[in-house]
C-alpha cells in the first residue's frame, strides 16, 4: 500500500497543497508551527476519521473558512483509489471512495497507518486512558468490527451513567445494563489481551535488541484470558462495587476503566523508566505495530513519524531508520536534514513547507 498523492484544502493553516509521493521516503522540513505536523495529521485521519490532536473534527478547518478537503490517490494490491473527504462547519460531511459516497467504516478500511509522535513519548507517564486510546486505535486497524464494540460499549455505560444520576435509581434496569456491559466488555477485553500478546512477542526482541539487555513483558489489568472467565471476572467485580456505583454515580468495572502495565526487568516501567527506558518501551511498541499490520493484512502501513527523531539519541535514531522495512512507505517531518545521514537520504522525496504552503522541493 503507498499513498502516490495528497491534496489539502483549508485544512488547518493549509490553504491549498498538493504533494506528490515517487519514493517510498519521503521528508517535509521545515520549522515549527508551520503546518509540517498538519499534514501527517490528515494522513493519520484517512486511516481513522478522527485528529490525535482534537476531538473537535471543526477545529481542522481553517481560520476564516467554512469548510475543508482532504483529497488523496492511494495505491493499494495495485489498483489506484481515489479517497475524497469533506467537512463543513455546520457539521455536514461526505466521504467518497472513486468518486462514489460511502460509509465511514468503508472509507477507513482503505487506508493503514501508524503514527509515532512527540506525543507517543509520554505513553507510559501519561494517564491509562491515553494507554486505552492507543491500545484502542491500534487493534481497531486491523479489527474493524472492534470499533463497533467500543461504540456499543459506550453507549450502554453512558445510559448506566445517566440512570445512576437520577435520584431513585431503577435496580432492575441497573442489572440489564450490567447484563450488557459484560457481554460487549468481556470481548472488547479478550480482544485486548490478544492483541497484546501478539505484540509482546514482537516488542519484547526489539526492546532487548535496542537495550541489549533488558527483559520486556506487557500486562493487562484484567487478570483473566478467556470470554467466559472474563464475564464472570466482571459480573463478581459489578456485585463487588454496586455500593460504590451507586455511591460515585458511575460506572466503575470495566474496560472503560482498565490500565495496560509495561515492564522492565519485572519493574514498573511506568513508574520506574528513565526518560532513555521509556523512550525504548515506545520506539519497541510502534514499530511492532507495524509488523502485526503486515502479518494481518498483508502489507505494511504507511508510517508518519512526527518530529521524533530530535526526541531520541543516536543509538535509537539509527535503530528506528534502519528497521523500517525497505516496503514500507515513510513520511517524516523534521526541522532541517541534519539528524538524517547521507546514506538514508538517498532516494528520499524532501518537500519545504513555510506557514502551510510547499515552498519547493529541497536538493540534497
Amino acid at each position: 500500500m503507498r499513498l502516490k498523492r495528497l491534496g489539502l484544502k483549508q485544512y488547518r493553516n493549509c490553504d491549498n497543497v498538493e504533494l506528490c509521493f515517487p519514493t517510498r521516503k519521503t521528508l517535509i522540513i521545515g520549522k515549527n508551527a508551520q503546518g509540517k505536523t498538519n499534514i501527517l495529521e490528515s494522513i493519520f485521519f484517512l486511516s481513522d476519521l478522527k485528529s490525535p490532536r482534537t476531538s473537535t473534527i471543526a477545529d481542522l478547518i481553517k481560520f476564516h473558512s467554512s469548510e475543508f478537503e482532504i483529497n488523496a490517490q492511494v495505491e493499494k494490491n495495485e489498483t489506484d483509489i481515489e479517497l475524497d473527504y469533506m467537512y463543513t462547519a455546520d457539521k455536514k460531511r461526505e466521504l467518497k471512495v472513486n468518486k462514489v459516497k460511502t460509509t465511514p467504516k468503508n472509507f477507513k478500511s482503505i487506508v493503514k497507518t501508524v503514527l509515532f509522535s512527540t506525543k507517543d513519548m509520554l505513553l507510559l507517564r501519561g494517564s491509562p486512558e491515553d494507554r486505552r486510546n492507543w491500545l484502542d486505535r491500534a487493534i481497531t486497524q486491523i479489527y474493524p468490527a472492534y470499533d463497533e464494540r467500543l461504540s456499543k460499549y459506550d453507549k450502554i455505560r453512558i445510559q448506566k451513567n445517566n440512570l445512576l444520576k437520577n435520584e431513585i435509581i431503577d435496580e432492575t434496569l441497573y442489572d440489564i445494563y450490567n447484563e450488557q456491559l459484560v457481554i460487549t466488555g468481556a470481548n472488547i477485553i479478550f480482544l485486548r489481551k490478544k492483541f497484546l500478546k501478539e505484540l509482546e512477542r514482537i516488542a519484547t526482541e526489539k526492546h532487548r535488541v535496542i537495550s541489549e539487555s533488558e527483559d520486556f513483558t506487557i500486562n493487562y489489568s484484567c487478570p483473566k484470558n478467556e470470554v467466559e472467565d472474563i464475564s464472570e471476572f466482571l459480573k463478581q467485580e459489578l456485585i463487588n462495587r454496586r455500593k460504590e456505583e451507586f455511591a460515585r454515580r458511575q460506572s466503575c468495572v470495566g474496560p472503560h476503566r482498565d490500565d495496560i502495565e509495561f515492564y522492565i526487568n519485572g519493574a514498573d516501567a511506568t513508574k520506574f523508566a528513565s526518560q532513555g527506558q521509556q523512550r525504548t518501551v515506545v520506539l519497541s511498541l510502534k514499530l511492532s505495530e507495524l509488523e502485526i499490520i503486515k502479518e494481518k493484512t498483508g502489507f505494511y502501513p504507511i508510517l508518519l513519524l512526527d518530529d521524533v527523531l530530535a526526541e531520541l539519541d543516536d543509538k535509537r535514531q539509527n535503530y528506528l531508520l534502519k528497521s523500517i522495512d525497505k516496503n514500507t512507505q515513510t513520511i517524516i517531518t523534521s526541522v532541517d536534514t541534519i539528524l538524517f545521514e547521507q546514506e538514508f537520504l538517498k532516494d528520499v522525496t524532501i518537500y519545504n513547507i513555510e506557514n502551510g504552503t510547499v515552498k519547493n522541493q529541497v536538493q540534497v
